[in-house]
């Protein structure tokens, strides 16, 4: 026994390590294209493809299991552990990602085989954006003399529309649809419109289709265990469908002898209509204006997946020459994971009753901290990534909530923090009970506005709301550079009386205001605010060396990501002394795995550090020094190999009694890592390009 162990540690220790391109990151996307679409595989697991479970964002595990049949040998590729009776584990070679892509390389038998999921990031086009379905390529190639006999099989079951550990009633179907799709589909029995268990949509129908391209296709559903017996004994699926707990929905491409490199595509989704209530009325995506149903989803995604994944492919070249350009390796593969995590987060949607694609609002889940709808302390953080790609989102995701308080339900004479309690019901706050972020909210709903108008040139968002802008102005002249206590984006970390941030945040809306509308007064009042904070030595210490957490207490301090948006949109409200003076101190305050937010905590958050790298190469301050340090910091704790979930934007950065360093803290797969882009934003708006454009 003890020779036979010495023998399989030998062959597991000669085989090569698998590679990881462009690092071995905590989580790989795999299909995420809105909240409830969002699949991921821990990167823990990538280095033993064959047995790895993919998850929901929550970490709930959910079937996707892919095998391949050569020479009459059946393999695990994927999310089907090789204790499986008859099933040998392919070796996995690779794994990569890119802005759009995550491909995995392995070997079975005589067989290269590549699968690669892509989710399309297409943000000018709101149909393809829109689509609520992803990508599986499954490509094989033969790696000797042989023309090995291939064929691919592929699975999903209820866990995709099921809250844990719950084997929920489903109804499936399958049809052959125009183009030759074949389609397979899971409907829960009981639909809840507008409801979710466990952030898992109640309402809804997955899909999973493919066409034969040039193969011989079959489908089938049954027990999991009888579907991979049968694939290994015949390479087809055969015989009678039958639907109970534990079985899936699967289909299979027989490719035949391969000589030259042959590729199957699969498109998965999860079709809800309509996706959002907005205000009472039914929203539904914007591809619904194309046609409607998960049928028709599934022949739109096969037909469109030459030209979304041509796109997506100049999209991936472009954010990597970009972001190398602007920051280096380490800066292109943080912005390289986290562009799919964004657009997770986002549905591009349209009035459900007239389909009136000249309405359009997008909606945005506040995922894992609190499910809130269009939060405007999460819209401020993602909006580097807008100005980016596509500045048109900066308006469509603040339209929402400007209409409600437009329609003055909202009784407050300042702006609220979020449309809705939980995603996906858009209800307001009529009876003026919400979170209340007075100062922050007001700032950053005026520095957004501006930003938008900077980014297109457009002026009539402003001016349809210009009342309410105005109010909103008025309530930070009163009430800015003195905040009351309250709380700030950085909800987490308490209330607080007298925070210099909010202090901050409120110079340069005020400033920004002023610009925008000619109204110097305004940006006066600001400008006055920054000499009080820094000049004046209110919120920085006796020696002038930072900003403070908290107006006059000397031993407070934080990390000053306000300043940003004075840089990036060149308001210049602070001096570049201030600006030098606050990036200079960070390195001060640097500890094991980064700089804290503030004095209070011993955890920060990846967008504000990346907005305060960002600050750091203002102009005539331009520390690239103190820029590497936060990029650093933050691809340390994306490569420390302590971490198993879809990119943490909050994560400890000195050890404590319970918590190493580097290790992600409460927050998981949220958008607001579209800050990650504040240093490509600083190259100016919608310098990436898309398709034809």
């Amino acid at each position: 026994m003890a020779g036979l162990f010495a023998i399989s540690v030998l062959a597991l220790t000669s085989r090569a390590a698998p590679t990881f391109s462009p690092i071995l990151p905590p989580s790989y996307p795999l299909a995420v294209k809105n909240p409830y679409l969002s699949a991921w595989l821990p990167g823990d697991q990538a280095a033993d493809l064959a047995a790895a479970t993919p998850q929901f964002w929550t970490g709930q595990d959910i079937t996707w299991s892919i095998l391949a049949r050569v020479d009459g040998t059946l393999y695990s590729l994927f999310g089907a552990p090789p204790q499986d009776s008859g099933v040998k584990p392919a070796i996995t070679n690779s794994a990569g990602y890119t802005s759009t892509h995550t491909t995995f390389g392995l070997t079975a038998g005589d067989a290269d085989i590549t699968l690669d999921f892509m989710t399309p990031v297409s943000p000018t086009n709101y149909v393809r954006q829109s689509l609520p379905m992803s990508y599986l390529t499954i490509s094989v190639s033969r790696n000797a003399d042989t023309t090995p006999s291939v064929q691919v099989y592929t699975d999903i079951d209820n866990s995709w529309i099921s809250p844990p550990d719950t084997d929920t009633p489903t109804n499936w179907s399958y049809a052959v649809s125009a183009v030759d799709t074949h389609i397979l589909t899971l409907t829960a029995q009981d639909q809840l419109e507008y409801s979710e268990i466990k952030d898992v949509a109640q309402w809804g129908t997955a899909a999973y289709c493919t066409r034969p391209y040039g193969s011989n296709v079959s489908a089938k559903a049954g027990p999991m265990s009888d579907m991979h017996t049968e694939f290994g004994t015949s390479g087809s699926l055969n015989g009678d469908s039958e639907w109970g707990p534990g079985s899936v929905i699967a289909l299979s491409h027989d490719l035949g002898q391969v000589d030259n490199r042959k590729n199957v595509t699969f498109a998965v989704g999860l079709w809800r209509e309509p996706v959002i209530n907005y205000l009472g009325n039914d929203r539904a995506s914007y591809f619904a204006s194309q046609c409607q149903g998960a049928e028709c989803a599934c022949v739109h995604a096969l037909t469109d997946f030459e030209a979304a994944d041509a796109e997506a492919r100049a999209l991936d070249v472009q954010i990597a020459d970009k972001a190398v350009r602007v920051g280096g390796k380490n800066y292109s593969d943080i912005v390289a994971l986290s562009v799919r995590q964004i657009f997770a987060a986002l549905e591009v949607t349209i009035p459900a009753d007239t389909l009136d694609t000249s309405d359009v609002l997008a909606f945005i889940k506040e995922i894992s901290s609190n499910g809130n709808v269009n939060t405007v302390d999460v819209l401020y953080p993602i909006s580097p990534i807008f100005y980016v790609l596509a500045p048109e989102y900066i308006r469509i995701t603040l339209e929402p909530m400007l209409q409600y308080l437009g329609a003055g339900r909202w009784p407050l004479n300042y702006t609220l923090h979020d449309l809705g309690s939980h995603y996906p019901n858009a209800t307001g706050h009529d009876d003026g009970i919400a979170e209340p972020m007075p100062v922050e909210e007001c700032g950053n709903l005026l520095i957004l506005i501006y930003m938008y108008e900077k980014a297109t040139g457009k002026t009539d968002f402003r001016f349809t709301y210009s009342i309410l802008l105005q109010q909103y102005a008025e309530y930070l002249v009163e009430n800015g550079l003195h905040p009351s206590s309250q709380l700030s984006t950085d909800d987490g970390a308490g209330e607080e009386a007298n925070q210099t941030s909010l202090a901050i945040k409120a110079a340069i809306a005020l400033n920004a205001y002023g610009v925008m509308t000619g109204q110097q007064s305004f940006s006066d009042t600001g400008r006055h605010f920054a000499q009080v904070l820094y000049d004046e030595r209110v919120g920085v210490d006796a020696d002038q060396t930072h900003f403070l957490l908290v107006h006059n207490e000397e031993d407070s301090w934080a990390l000053q990501f306000n300043l940003y948006m004075d840089v990036l949109l060149d308001l210049r409200t602070f001096s570049t002394s201030a600006l030098r003076m606050q990036t200079d101190f960070y390195a001060t305050k640097h500890d094991e795995a980064g700089v804290a937010l503030d004095n209070r905590v011993n955890w920060s958050k990846t967008d504000w550090m990346m907005f305060a790298a960002a600050t750091a190469m203002a102009p005539e301050v331009e520390n690239e020094g103190i820029r590497d340090m936060f990029i650093d910091d933050i691809h340390g704790f994306i490569t420390n190999g302590r971490n198993d979930v879809p990119f943490g934007d909050r994560y400890v950065v000195r050890d404590d009694d319970v918590v190493e360093a580097g290790t992600w803290s409460a927050y998981r797969a949220r958008p607001v890592v579209g800050g990650h882009f504040a240093l490509m934003a600083l190259d100016g708006p919608a310098s990436i390009r898309f398709g034809s454009e």
